[in-house]
């Protein structure tokens, strides 16, 4: 498309949006003038789905009114409630049913793969990861490898930029893999970099490390709800996201976990076990030894919080109703546009690649404000999004539930030779 830069445009651009109705079932913060915040930040925290709170509630009705018997009397039974988030999940990440569980947290989830998927070999012993990966992702690897008794500092191989650049160049992640791949036990990436707004080709990658015997998986906290993805058909051995980024399911809700179809009934495959991973049939006959389900459900360890899960399932009603392929092609117009107004400030320097194949929903870019300055002046404005130091703004215009005026709001904040859109 070719963009305008006026206001008018991004009015006609919100006209002609077949997802706008998605923003009405959301809730918004307010910014000063008590209107409806711009809200950039949905890569650290999405929006309140509006039947979040219902959810809530009636599983708080339902607890007060059955106690212990809402396992199995309440309205939506606790004992499979997990379940129903099993099917748009698997649909979310392009995966079987069988290869997608809800539980537990992403860090969480990610020590419980590498217990399983980490099996160091003689000399196949290291880990590849972004250098600049998410702090909880590096602590996650490391104390892998010091729990196997072996040394970060000769162990990680870590994928950085040429010298001078801020994004990994494609072609320098597979030539990274086919000449350290035979010392690489494990392949753990980010799907998109949390600081630079990068996306990785995952099948690629996925493909690159099984041709030299690594085991492949990725943190898809920052993917997961912003790109399409084909996890089953790319194969990689396992994944593990978040369900408060893109996902809206609440602070600190619980994550998902995609194990590949193949790994499931593999016996000699070690794996950590708890009692809610056990065979449904006989789970509450408290039997010994572990029998694990032969999905991903087998590596389930406890009962998963019910009041949690009820607003992630909010949010994925939404994502079923809107579906990814629409709701991509509507970010990759709505950043395509952000970039072409970034680009008409010159305090602003775009690091997120240009290529729509090659980022998601999240602009990165370089301010030469400081961050307490910009940041006071853009809440003045009633705009919510990202500083990290020294210098880099991260601004996601989510689809579900962003306008274009937003994205021009937004733009024009950075551009003071712009005029606001009314809201």
């Amino acid at each position: 498309m070719r963009f305008e830069p006026g206001a008018d445009f991004a009015r006609r651009l919100d006209a002609e949006d077949p997802l706008a109705s998605f923003r009405e079932q959301f809730i918004f913060p307010k910014g000063p003038d008590g209107a409806d915040a711009v809200y950039f930040a949905g890569h650290s925290l999405g929006l309140q789905p509006r039947k979040a709170r219902g959810y809530v509630e009636e599983e708080l009705d339902d607890w007060a009114s059955l106690g212990v018997e809402g396992h199995w009397k309440a309205r939506r039974p606790w004992l499979p409630y997990h379940e129903l988030l099993t099917e748009p999940t698997a649909r979310l990440v392009g995966a079987q049913p069988s290869e997608v569980v809800v539980m537990n947290t992403l860090t969480v989830n990610l020590h419980l793969m590498l217990q399983t998927f980490y099996r160091p070999d003689g000399a196949r012993r290291k880990i590849m990861i972004e250098a600049a990966a998410f702090p909880s992702d590096f602590y996650a690897v490391e104390s892998c490898l010091r729990l196997h008794g072996f040394d970060p500092s000769s162990d990680l191989v870590l994928l950085a930029p040429r010298s001078g650049e801020d994004v990994l160049r494609p072609e320098d992640i597979l030539r990274t893999i086919e000449r350290e791949g035979d010392k690489i036990a494990v392949i753990m990436l980010g799907d998109v970099n949390y600081l630079t707004g990068e996306a990785f080709d995952l099948e690629a990658i996925t493909a690159a490390g099984h041709a030299k015997g690594c085991v492949v998986g990725f943190d898809l906290a920052h993917g997961a709800g912003n790109l399409e993805l084909k996890l089953h058909d790319w194969g990689p051995d396992f994944a593990v996201w978040c369900g408060y980024k893109y996902l809206n399911g609440g602070p600190g809700t619980l994550g998902g976990c995609f194990i590949h179809e193949r790994h499931a009934r593999k016996a000699d495959l070690p794996r950590p076990a708890g009692w809610w991973g056990h065979d449904k049939k006989s789970r509450f006959q408290m039997p010994r030894p572990f029998q694990a389900i032969p999905t991903a459900e087998g590596w389930q360890l406890s009962n998963p919080p019910i009041l949690p899960l009820a607003p992630l399932r909010a949010s994925l009603e939404l994502f079923d109703a809107a579906t990814m392929p629409k709701l991509r092609a509507k970010s990759v117009l709505m950043t395509g546009y952000l970039e072409f107004l970034l680009k008409r400030s010159p305090k602003v320097r775009l690091i997120t690649p240009g290529d729509p194949d090659r980022r998601g929903a999240q602009l990165s870019f370089r301010v030469p404000e400081r961050k307490e300055a910009f940041t006071k002046r853009l809440e003045a404005l009633g705009i919510v999004c990202d500083f990290r130091e020294p210098d880099i703004v991260r601004a996601a215009p989510v689809p579900l539930y962003t306008r274009f005026s937003d994205v021009y709001r937004f733009a024009a904040a950075l551009a003071p030779h712009e005029t606001p859109a009314k809201r």
